[in-house]
């Protein structure tokens, strides 16, 4: 049987990110993407001009009908928008027995929010405890914390061993948002790094979707068995050559998407 991991998270109809992104990177990497669908947004490269949240009773049958036929191997949570959506997510998920990768999407590469102001504090709440790893931005982390995004390695660490701390088994810190010609990712548990990965930082503003797509490729992995360290580093390489393919892609007129099909049909 194939490995099959689900996304929980919101529709990005550019296709870039989102579910679309989720459900891409899963066929890619060789495993069968599920969906359940929490916000329909109307986005493209350059704007998101419209968010509506669904009803969290039909979130809760689309979960249900999912958990109750297939055997989900892992689960990648994305956009939750509202407090409602976040504790309907949490309730519906509390008997899943397998790994939960957690991405705090709070803001769009556009610069449009995503989830409510008033969310952030129920997400750390009632889901990071849940999170077998959490995969934040920098900003992210900081909001998840109250603080100021991390500057410099050591402050990074310290975050990422904080959220830790509040419930997340680890925590992938991601350093998109960092400063340097070298991007670090950084893995942390409880008790210190698991392991960096690093990458060139690229001159390009094709980076919509990355998050998810990160996110939803290390789901990927831990549904087809991979230790955590394992699924994070190949989700990483896998991401990187999505990255490097997608300004030959040339989708839209602002932060176009990577290429997720990057080793099936190069672009």
């Amino acid at each position: 049987m194939a490995p099959i991991a689900l996304t929980i998270a919101g529709s990005d109809s550019g296709g870039g990110a989102g579910i679309q992104a989720d459900l891409k990177a899963m066929s890619a990497l060789g495993v069968y993407g599920a969906s359940v669908i929490t916000a329909v947004t109307a986005q493209n490269t350059r704007a998101v001009t419209a968010v509506h949240g669904i009803p969290v009773d039909v979130i809760t049958a689309q979960i249900e009908a999912v958990l109750t036929d297939l055997d989900v191997g892992a689960i990648k949570i994305g956009m939750l928008a509202t407090p409602q959506i976040i504790q309907c997510v949490a309730d519906s998920i509390a008997d899943f027995d397998g790994p939960v990768i957690l991405d705090p999407v709070m803001i769009a590469k556009s610069g449009d929010a995503l989830l409510a102001e008033e969310a952030s504090q129920i997400l750390r709440d009632v889901l990071l405890p849940r999170a077998t790893v959490l995969t934040p931005n920098l900003p992210e982390a900081a909001c998840l914390l109250g603080s100021e995004s991390a500057d410099g390695l050591e402050q990074v660490i310290a975050q990422g061993q904080d959220l830790c701390a509040l419930g997340a088994g680890a925590v992938l810190m991601k350093g998109g948002h960092g400063k340097g010609d070298i991007c670090h990712d950084i893995l942390i548990s409880h008790s210190g790094v698991i392991a960096q990965f690093q990458a060139p930082r690229r001159q390009t503003r094709n980076t919509h979707g990355t998050g998810c797509t990160l996110s939803a490729s290390i789901a990927a992995g831990l549904a087809k068995s991979l230790s955590l360290t394992v699924a994070v580093a190949q989700a990483h390489d896998y991401l990187q050559g999505a990255i490097a393919q997608a300004d030959a892609l040339n989708i839209g007129q602002g932060h176009g998407p990577v290429h997720h099909f990057h080793q099936v049909w190069p672009a």
